[in-house]
C-alpha cells in the first residue's frame, strides 16, 4: 500500500470524526454548560419566587443544598412535589412551610434530576462569585457584593461547530486530491468527481436531516396547538394581584367565591370590588408598572371602576346602572376537557399557586402553567391526596383506608383514585 493511499485513508477517518463532531456538538452542548443551562432553567421556573442570594417570595437558594437534611435527593423530592414532602411529616419541610406562611411551592414534575442539578450548579456559581467579589477589595477601598453574571458559552460552541465544519470540508478536498495523486502514481484512471448537487450520498444525508428537522418542528408545533402559556393580555382595568392578594392579604376566595363550590372560580362582579372601594378612592401603594415598564396611575384605575359600577364618589351613591367590565379570559381549556375548581380546592385542598403560580406577586396576571394533559397527569401521579382527614373520602375507597391502617401503603395519590382515567376529564 502506498504512503499516499495510507495518508488518504487517515484523512478519510479524520473527516468522519469531524463530521460526527459537527453533528453532535450543538444538540448536546448543554451537557458541557451545566451552569449556563441552569441559569436558563432558573429564569424560566424559579426566578419569580426565588433569588440565589436573598429572600424573596421564597427563601434564598444559595447554601440550601448543604442545609436540607437529605442533600440533593431531598431537593429532588421537594421540587417535584413539595406537598408530598410536607404531608410525609418531614420536620424540615414542615418548618419551612410554616416559616413561609403556609404557601406551598408549586410542583415541577417536568424538571428532571439533571435539570435540578443544573439549577443548583448555577445557584452555587452565583453565590460563590458573590462571596469572592465581597472578599476582594474594590476600588477606593470599598467592597462589592455584586455577583458577576454567568458566562454564556453558546457563541463559543457555535464558533467551534463552524470551525469543525470548515475543517471537515477542507479535509474532504484534501482526501480527494490525495486519492487522485495516488491513482495517478499507480496508473489508475481517476473518474471525474460527481458534483455536490448530484451526489447521491450527499442528497440522501441532506434529505434525512431535513426530514428529521421538519418532523421535530412539526411535532412541537402540533403539541403546542391550543396552549397559551405566558399569555398576558391587557385588561380594561389595571388590577394588581400583588397589591390585593400580596400586600393587602385579601383571600383569593373573597373575590373568586365560586372556587370552593362550583366548576368555575368566577370573575368577581363590580359590587365585590365596591365593597372596599366605596371607601378607598385613591391609591397610595408602591408604584405600579405595565409589563412594558410604563408607570400606572392607580387612582385613575379606581376611577375606571367607578365608571363601570355607575358610582359617583362625590355624591357617594350609584347614579346609573353602570356597564359590565369586559375582562379578557386568560386560562382557557378546550371544550372537550372537564375541570372543576370545587373538586381541586374543596376536596383536593389545592392552593391557587399550584396551578396559577405566584399570583400574589403578579401585577398583570399571565398563564403560569401550560395546562397541558401531561402537566395535569403528572400532578395526579405525584400529588398525595388528603385522604384520611377528608370527609369526602370517609365512606368511599375503603380498600385504601384499610391498607393505610395496616401499613401496606403510606399514602394515596390521585392516580390511585382514577385520576389518570381518560373519562375523568374527557366526556
Amino acid at each position: 500500500m502506498s504512503d499516499l493511499s495510507y495518508f488518504g485513508r487517515t484523512v478519510k477517518y479524520l473527516v468522519i470524526c469531524s463530521l460526527t463532531a459537527c453533528m453532535f456538538s450543538l444538540p448536546f452542548q448543554h451537557a458541557f454548560a451545566d451552569a449556563q443551562r441552569g441559569k436558563q432553567l432558573f429564569q424560566q421556573n424559579c426566578a419569580q419566587c426565588h433569588n440565589p442570594l436573598r429572600d424573596a417570595t421564597g427563601p434564598a437558594l444559595y447554601g440550601k443544598e448543604n442545609e436540607v437534611p437529605g442533600g440533593r435527593k431531598w431537593i429532588y423530592n421537594w421540587v417535584h412535589n413539595s406537598a408530598a414532602v410536607i404531608a410525609s411529616g418531614d420536620k424540615y419541610a414542615v418548618n419551612l412551610f410554616n416559616q413561609w406562611n403556609h404557601v406551598q411551592m408549586p410542583p415541577f414534575p417536568q424538571l428532571s434530576t439533571q435539570d435540578i442539578d443544573d439549577i443548583l450548579d448555577y445557584v452555587k456559581q452565583v453565590g460563590d462569585e458573590a462571596k469572592q467579589a465581597a472578599a476582594a477589595p474594590a476600588a477606593g477601598g470599598q467592597q462589592t457584593t455584586t455577583a458577576a453574571p454567568a458566562s454564556n458559552n453558546n457563541l463559543l460552541y457555535g464558533i467551534i461547530t463552524l470551525v469543525l465544519a470548515i475543517v471537515a470540508l477542507i479535509l474532504l478536498q484534501v482526501n480527494r486530491s490525495l486519492n487522485r495523486m495516488a491513482n495517478e502514481k499507480e496508473g489508475i484512471e481517476t473518474p471525474e468527481p460527481v458534483p455536490f448537487y448530484r451526489n447521491k450520498t450527499y442528497i440522501a444525508i441532506v434529505s434525512v436531516v431535513l426530514f428529521l428537522m421538519a418532523g421535530y418542528f412539526l411535532t412541537n408545533a402540533a403539541v403546542n396547538i391550543g396552549r397559551q402559556q405566558n399569555y398576558e393580555p391587557t385588561q380594561p382595568i389595571f388590577y394588581s394581584h400583588r397589591v390585593h392578594a400580596g400586600i393587602n392579604q385579601i383571600n383569593c376566595l373573597y373575590c373568586h367565591a365560586g372556587a370552593e363550590k362550583s366548576r368555575h372560580a368566577m370573575i368577581p362582579s363590580q359590587n365585590i370590588c365596591m365593597n372596599c372601594h366605596m371607601a378607598i378612592n385613591s391609591y397610595s401603594g408602591p408604584q405600579l408598572y405595565t409589563p412594558e415598564g410604563k408607570p400606572v396611575d392607580g387612582t385613575a384605575e379606581i376611577q375606571k371602576l367607578y365608571y363601570y359600577a355607575g358610582w359617583d364618589p362625590k355624591q357617594r351613591k350609584y347614579v346609573n346602572a353602570g356597564h359590565p367590565i369586559q375582562w379578557v379570559k386568560i386560562h382557557n381549556l378546550p371544550d372537550f376537557v372537564y375541570f372543576s375548581h370545587e373538586q381541586h380546592v374543596a376536596v383536593g385542598k389545592i392552593q391557587c399557586q399550584i396551578c396559577h403560580g405566584p399570583i400574589q406577586n403578579m401585577d398583570v396576571v399571565y398563564q403560569y402553567s401550560d395546562l397541558s394533559m401531561g402537566w395535569c397527569v403528572n400532578c395526579h401521579r405525584t400529588t398525595k391526596v388528603h385522604f384520611t382527614d377528608n370527609a369526602y373520602y370517609s365512606n368511599i375507597f375503603m380498600k385504601y383506608h384499610e391498607e393505610l391502617k395496616e401499613g401496606k401503603i403510606d399514602s394515596v395519590t390521585e392516580a390511585m383514585l382514577g385520576g389518570t382515567d381518560c373519562q375523568r376529564c374527557h366526556y
